[in-house]
């Protein structure tokens, strides 16, 4: 698949989808939406309909999200330039490019050996590449390479992995799904310092689950 002159005017309906009807105001993220080929992330199959804001499945029974879900996700991150950003779930890779375009340093995890492999091969080819790509369990995170400035969880857990927390720097953010399948609930976790942590809740969405161990 190549990125057409046609598939560039889809992002931008779908990036003025996100602003006008969704509400999505940080430019970075509009702006990196409106550059990823989100496409070259998905089964040919589904090229026609990349642009909708719609999920579609790719390999290991896993999804590639919504594009609201990845803006809305981003944008309660706060990412700056040049953030240090945990990713656990590489998944397809999409959400990390997005990372990448919008200039963060960008750790990844991935547990399925597959998704690994595709989203690894597939961010070199479009050189977003991540500083560090890794496959193994999310919920233990790199502590060899924290702190963090924000951590991004792309899939649903059902209790809050406390191990990811005491990877964040004091003053950063952590993005995670949390309950389990069908009634999960969006939180943000800010690290005010090393005892007091801001919870705030952003309503229901539907994630895959968050799973232990490597597949």
């Amino acid at each position: 698949m190549r990125d057409t002159f046609v598939h560039k005017g889809r992002r931008k309906h779908l990036v003025d989808y996100l602003r006008d009807r969704l509400g999505i105001k940080d430019e970075d993220v509009l702006k990196a939406i409106g550059t990823v080929p989100r496409h070259l992330f998905m089964e040919s199959i589904f090229e026609g309909y990349a642009y909708e804001d719609r999920a579609f499945p790719i390999a290991a029974k896993q999804t590639i999200s919504h594009p609201s879900t990845v803006a809305e996700q981003t944008e309660l991150l706060e990412v700056r330039q040049g953030d240090k950003v945990l990713e656990v779930g590489t998944g397809s890779g999409y959400q990390s490019a997005i990372l990448v375009s919008m200039g963060a340093e960008v750790y990844t995890m991935e547990r399925q050996r597959d998704l690994y492999n595709f989203s690894y091969k597939k961010l070199q080819e479009l050189f977003l590449k991540p500083k560090f790509h890794y496959y193994g369990d999310g919920f233990l995170g790199l502590p060899d390479k924290a702190p963090f400035d924000r951590i991004i969880v792309t899939c649903g857990a059902e209790e809050l992995p406390t191990e990811l927390l005491k990877q964040l720097k004091i003053g950063g953010k952590m993005v995670i799904p949390l309950g389990k399948r069908e009634e999960q609930i969006l939180y943000r976790f800010t690290k005010r310092n090393d005892k007091e942590i801001e919870k705030e809740s952003f309503g229901k969405y539907r994630f895959v689950p968050m799973v232990h161990n490597r597949e």
